[in-house]
């Protein structure tokens, strides 16, 4: 059963006849999302300290927003480098500001966010570098920021989660390479044949449709979806890959994709948990003004990373 919240939400959508992203131009579709956070988001979290940051890397500038958590000690602090969703095409830093600043404050983490490169104008693997450059800058500035450098996670929502989970297994190997993974409903295939594809891909906010869209702005081409760089789960091996929690929606067409993606660690040997919010649409987890399990399932990220960060 789709949550009541959630059932309302989608018809509140359909009477104001809200037109579908993928029959608007990416500038149109970039607005209806920054100005949708006022209506769906929660008040946001007073935190300790917010800063922008511009970081430089493979000839390209892109900003990083820091959050320091309220009240905190003078020892090093792990942090988390988050990715926004958006299908690598729209979101921005402000249209995830409210839960960056609730996973700061519910965790007591340093949040480092990432404002990476997107499409059309920047496509793939624009993204996926700039993952990788953020989580250098954060690592880098660690003295700076307070932040431990042994005790980095790196997370995100939808796109961001795919861009967080293809990170970690870019790092894989590297000196110090993310201490854990929060994939939140995660796209991990660019050309999925799932059953959660066929069922949910029409009603639910995120449709068939829409992905093909996000995925035209992307990707240059069909060639790109088989890199595991743009579809992480086609990746060779999933061993040696930091802890995880993936965290998928009941109603979402990427639900089965991230179940896939939990199993494959779980396979290879890394400690995975996985819960799915059974009633639950894409996009969920940034709608706590309008749904309740967005809050819960927000309390229950921090409490997952409190708890592999020993905070």
């Amino acid at each position: 059963m789709l949550d009541p919240q959630a059932a309302q939400l989608l018809k509140l959508l359909q009477d104001n006849r809200v037109p579908p992203v993928n029959t608007q131009t990416v500038a149109q579709a970039r607005e209806a999302y920054r100005a949708r956070r006022n209506f769906s988001q929660p008040e946001p979290s007073a935190v300790g300290r917010v800063a922008d940051h511009v970081v430089s890397a493979n000839g390209a500038r892109f900003a990083v927003r820091e959050y320091q958590p309220p009240g905190r000690s003078t020892s090093p602090l792990p942090a988390l480098v988050y990715f926004h969703g958006g299908g690598w095409t729209i979101g921005d830093l402000d249209t995830h500001d409210v839960l960056c600043r609730s996973l700061c404050v519910q965790t007591g983490m340093v949040v480092v966010a990432v404002d990476y490169r997107m499409g059309p104008e920047h496509r793939f693997p624009a993204a996926y570098q700039d993952s990788l450059a953020a989580y250098a800058w954060t690592l880098g500035q660690a003295t700076a920021l307070g932040i431990d450098p042994g005790r980095i996670a790196v997370g995100g929502d939808s796109a961001g989660g795919n861009l967080a989970a293809a990170a970690c297994i870019g790092l894989r190997g590297s000196e110090q390479p993310p201490a854990f993974q929060l994939l939140i409903y995660p796209a991990t295939h660019m050309d999925p044949v799932t059953e959660s594809h066929r069922v949910n891909g029409q009603g639910y906010l995120l449709t068939r449709e829409a992905i093909e869209w996000f995925v035209g702005q992307y990707l240059s081409g069909p060639q790109d979806a088989k890199d595991w760089r743009a579809s992480p789960l086609l990746a060779s091996s999933h061993a040696d890959l930091p802890p995880a929690l993936v965290l998928t929606a009941g109603f979402d067409p990427l639900r089965d994709e991230g179940l896939q993606y939990a199993n494959a660690l779980s396979a290879a040997g890394v400690p995975c948990q996985y819960v799915c919010f059974e009633r639950q649409i894409h996009g969920f987890i940034s709608m706590g003004r309008l749904l309740t399990e967005a809050n819960t399932a927000v309390s229950l990220c921090a409490q997952a990373l409190r708890q592999v960060m020993s905070i």
